[in-house]
């Protein structure tokens, strides 16, 4: 409960020195160049101060990859200043340790080393490496294989609209991602790293595996494109190696090899390989525009192909949907060209500056794409007819009807009406081919096709292993781990390489992947999803840290992006929708589950946080009802582990459903007390979180014990939230305690009772306070960290020391002697009294044997004494603990009160196993239990005083006990005496004893008296709990 510390040992700021004048110059062991500290401010303010004016370093990430973050002076040494003589020197930089980071590897790009010092990293600006990427990633095949066919399904009229909803999906995205990625550095991952860092590791966990294998599998679709249509110009060339599907995956590994050895080559190469295919595709493009407006062949218009016709364009506006195809199936099948606007943000770590580069590249390049498409759609519907024959002779006879499907050929002189009855092999909306009969040079759409697949192919395979290696970076799936290592100047993910290599070779394999691509398409629409997810629940949440660059974004049309995502996941293939959820909601819940040790600020804390303000203010505006009461309590435990059994017992109370506050006082000097306070904050906390303890840790710094339990009975809480029972352990040593600390214990009770608490005292034969053995562990681990430490720096510096500001290092021959000091066996019968100790204090962590809970409810305190034996008996450790209710009863009269006490309990609808009345309580206690007692108190007994001297030394020592107060308190006196032999008789066997506390009236029974009371009447018994609740009821029976 209450903490000392000993003068001296105090802690010290990693920048704090009191021994140099002036900051020394620390000396970056990573590549042997100084790192310049910043000159005094005193150039600034006129004079010398400790304070430093504000930089870009102070705000450096811990554990960056450069291991340099500056550290301003802590508040303490800024206000200790005076106190130490002035003699504070604060360096500007200090050597990151890495203990920070808990095992995981660090990937600060904010703090990483300038990159002028590190000469050979290849970084791309907004053009190269995000502009060229998304288009070549959105201009795919769809635009020269099914987009002719789409107009021709839909029309002009309904495929523009087809278009403009996949851009109003891809804008909104878009927008989205620009203003994440403005707000705060941007590190390697893309989608992965927005979404996480947005809505936290289990989102960002789930999405980032499935992104990266979406991308894997997409390295495939796009090979197999780009392999079918080498299989089909072998096959007119009567060239076909073995058959059509095992060509299909010759030619696709070869490729898949060939781009394989391209990215890892290194991102330059990469990059130099996409500008070439872009200028072949670009090439093709110009080309569909020109051939547009050559004259068209004899051949062409036997096709259907003629230039541009005002009927021909009117003709193609309305919908001919047909093999029914709707609305809904043409989008879906177009969707997927537009899945390409994350290819820039994937590769966010070969970035000069993200922050611009991804939004400004991503938007320029939905616009342009957009264009196209329109552009390319709008041209050939205005130049092909919907069907054609393709045969030369059939042309407009006299006398013969022109009718049909495409009445704006008759009037071009060309007569398909037989298109009506018998299906034709060409036309807009039969032939996939109409983009090389349109365009001036075939083979350049050819090309362009060959551009398109590989491009987008070469995107993939650059994106899978790079947000791959984000993810195994961030250490989320452990075992994945091994893929989180790069090599080179640019770190890039060869082992990512080859296992996307093998997931594509493995599904080229395959050879037709018509089932695997709407999954594919799905996946890469969850990340959309969650991107305008992501926006919209960081601006929801209202945190000051949301500070986007870029404000073209509204939180509204980010939650309208991820609606429109998730509708368009089903329009596209509604099992794949559902597939794609499941596997999402089984990754986030292992994720869940595994709880990796992350904390990255996402909007998910702040929304909780505000959820909780929110809650906690509704909550303040509703009365009290006894129907809702619920043990709140506040547990005086010291530090978190020191009384486990105390704790165990307080969260068996409360468990999910009520309130429960650890806590600790330390006693001291304020600068000693607060800085051991706030070290151990986040320590017990965390401890409980991971001992699944749901408990929050409060401490306070006082000068006297006392006061610090007062502060805590008055300030804990928020609102409604606020504890209604204080909960302590007995004080076992109070007959060898000095006065002051029974005066403490006993005032604290007092102190309850005065601010309306419900209190409990939980006694235990054995005791409760372990922390001499937590004590004993921590020093022990801390020995063998420090050896092991010291071992390991001696060996990779041979035996010199790391650097200036590294902690300081006990000697071999300290851990030796500390670890053996603290390992030393106690002499047996202390061992035996631990073994004890450390059995109690586990007691209540288990499941509870068959037994009895025995409840002797003697004074009516609401029904608190009575309503947590109840609860306790709800809870699976104690389902097998059966209720007995003791209560006193006059003579002659047990059977009425048994009635009356079942009556009540029925009303109150609590079941017990067995009702005693206990008729003879009145009767005088035993002799040699008068004895114990008399032996208990005599230290502390001060006789009828003989002269003024004594006198004197009674009103000197109120808190010990007069003849005038034990007479006049014999009768309550013996009353605890007799209810001691009655437990004895009565409740020796059960697993628990709850009895009514006794109070002391203050200023009436004295401190060492009352403590008497409280140990006679547990004293020899199993667990037992003195109960007193507030004399407010806690119980009713009214609906």
């Amino acid at each position: 409960m209450e903490r000392f510390k000993p003068n001296g040992g105090e802690h010290v700021n990693a920048a704090y020195d009191p021994t140099l004048d002036q900051p020394p110059v620390y000396n970056d062991v990573s590549n042997g160049e100084h790192r310049t500290v910043r000159p005094s401010v005193a150039s600034a303010f006129g004079h010398d101060t400790l304070d430093r004016l504000p930089h870009i370093d102070f705000y450096r990430n811990p554990g960056s990859m450069s291991g340099h973050r500056a550290v301003r002076p802590s508040l303490q040494e800024l206000h200790d200043v005076f106190q130490r003589n002035g003699a504070i020197s604060v360096p500007d930089t200090v050597e990151d340790d890495g203990e920070e980071s808990n095992g995981t590897p660090s990937y600060d790009l904010e703090s990483a080393v300038p990159l002028d010092s590190n000469r050979g990293v290849v970084k791309f600006g907004w053009i190269r490496g995000v502009l060229v990427r998304c288009m070549l990633n959105i201009w795919g095949v769809m635009l020269f294989i099914r987009l002719s066919w789409i107009f021709g399904q839909a029309g002009w009229g309904l495929g523009i609209v087809v278009i403009l909803l996949s851009c109003v999906v891809t804008v909104i995205t878009g927008l989205s991602m620009s203003a994440i990625c403005t707000n705060g550095v941007v590190r390697g991952g893309g989608a992965y790293y927005m979404i996480s860092r947005s809505l936290g590791p289990e989102f960002g966990g789930s999405i980032g595996l499935i992104f990266a294998f979406a991308n894997a599998v997409a390295v495939a679709m796009y090979v197999v494109g780009f392999a079918e249509t080498v299989v089909e110009l072998l096959k007119e060339q009567s060239a076909i190696m073995v058959d059509e599907l095992n060509d299909i995956r010759i030619v696709g590994v070869i490729t898949v090899v060939l781009l394989l050895a391209i990215s890892v080559a290194g991102m330059e190469w990469e990059a130099k390989a996409q500008i070439i295919l872009l200028i072949i595709l670009l090439v093709a493009i110009v080309n569909v525009f020109v051939g547009t407006v050559i004259p068209a062949t004899m051949d062409q218009k036997s096709k259907g192909v003629f230039n541009y016709n005002e009927k021909i364009f009117l003709e193609n506006f309305p919908p001919d949907f047909r093999n029914g195809e709707t609305f809904f199936s043409v989008f879906s099948i177009f969707f997927p060209a537009a899945t390409g606007i994350l290819a820039g943000a994937n590769i966010s770590g070969d970035l000069k500056d993200p922050q611009s580069a991804i939004p400004k590249g991503t938007l320029w390049a939905i616009l342009i794409t957009g264009i196209t498409y329109l552009g390319v759609a709008v041209c050939v519907s205005a130049t092909v007819v919907r069907d054609a024959t393709g045969n030369l002779t059939d042309l407009v006879t006299p006398g013969v009807p022109c009718t049909g499907p495409a009445a704006a050929a008759c009037e071009l002189g060309y007569n398909f009406s037989s298109c009506a009855v018998e299906k034709c092999e060409f036309g807009l909306a039969i032939n996939n081919q109409v983009m090389t009969m349109v365009s001036g040079y075939g083979y350049l759409i050819i090309a362009g096709t060959f551009s398109a697949t590989l491009s987008s192919a070469l995107a993939s395979l650059v994106s899978a292993p790079k947000v791959f290696q984000a993810l195994c970076k961030d250490n989320i799936y452990k075992a994945l781990h091994f893929f989180a290592k790069g090599h080179g100047k640019n770190n890039e993910p060869i082992r990512g390489y080859v296992l996307t290599f093998l997931i594509s070779v493995g599904f080229i394999l395959i050879g037709n992947l018509n089932v695997i691509a709407p999954i594919i398409s799905n996946f890469f629409l969850a990340s959309y999803a969650l991107i305008n997810f992501s926006c919209f629940h960081a601006s929801y949440a209202k945190s000051p840290g949301w500070r986007p660059g870029y404000k073209y974004y509204n939180m509204w049309l980010s939650l309208l992006g991820a609606l429109l995502c998730c509708a368009v996941m089903f329009v596209i293939n509604w099992w794949a929708a559902l597939l794609t959820y499941a596997i999402e909601i089984l990754l986030y819940i292992y994720v869940t589950v595994k709880k990796p040790d992350v904390n990255w600020g996402s909007s998910t804390q702040a929304v909780t946080f505000v959820s909780a303000v929110s809650n906690a203010l509704s909550l303040s505006g509703v009365e009290d009802h006894v129907k809702n009461f619920r043990p709140q309590i506040l547990v005086l435990t010291g530090s978190a582990r020191s009384r486990p059994a105390l704790l165990d017992l307080a969260h068996s109370f409360t468990k999910n459903y009520g309130l429960c506050l650890t806590s600790e006082i330390f006693v001291g000097p304020r600068s000693e007390a607060l800085e051991e306070m706030n070290a151990g904050m986040e320590k017990n906390q965390g401890w409980l979180r991971k001992t699944k303890r749901k408990a929050f840790y409060t401490a306070v710094a006082c000068e006297n014990f006392r006061e610090g339990v007062q502060a805590q009975l008055q300030a804990s809480g928020l609102g409604r939230m606020k504890p209604n029972i204080f909960m302590i352990g007995f004080k076992r040593e109070w007959r060898t305690a000095s006065a002051e600390a029974v005066q403490n214990y006993v005032g604290m009770l007092h102190d309850a009772f005065d601010f309306d608490y419900g209190t409990l005292v939980l006694r235990i034969n054995e005791g409760l306070d372990v922390s001499h053995h937590v004590e004993a562990e921590e020093e022990m681990i801390k020995a063998a960290k420090e050896e092991e430490a010291l071992d390991n720096e001696m060996m990779s510096n041979g035996g010199k020391s790391r650097g200036l500001f590294r902690k300081a290092r006990m000697s071999s021959q300290q851990v030796l002697t500390t670890r053996v000091s603290v390992c030393s066996p106690p002499p047996p019968h202390v061992a035996e009294s631990n073994e004890k100790l450390l059995e109690a204090s586990a007691l209540f962590k288990k499941k509870q044997p068959k037994g009895t809970i025995d409840v002797w409810w003697l004074f009516d305190d609401g029904g608190l004494t009575l309503l947590l034996p109840y609860i306790l008996t709800t809870r699976k450790k104690w389902k097998d603990s059966k209720l007995r209710i003791f209560i006193a009863g006059q003579p002659g009269r047990s059977e009425l009160d048994k009635q009356e006490m079942e009556s009540l309990l029925q009303k109150f609808r609590i079941k017990c196993s067995d009702i005693n009345v206990i008729d003879d309580i009145h009767l005088p206690p035993r002799s040699d239990s008068l004895k114990t007692l008399g032996n208990m108190i005599e230290p502390f007994r001060l006789h009828a005083p003989k002269d003024s001297a004594q006198v004197e030394a009674i009103q000197q020592q109120p808190w010990k006990i007069s003849d005038e107060e034990l007479s006049s308190f014999e009768e309550k006196t013996n009353l605890q005496v007799r209810l001691n032999e009655l437990l004895q008789e009565n409740s020796k066997s059960a697993n628990l004893i709850i009895v009514s506390m006794p109070i002391a009236r203050k200023e009436s029974v004295s401190d060492f008296l009352y403590m008497a009371w409280l140990d006679i009447l547990t004293k020899d018994l199993p667990p037992t709990v003195l109960i007193r609740g507030n004399h407010k009821s806690v119980l009713t029976f009214y609906s």
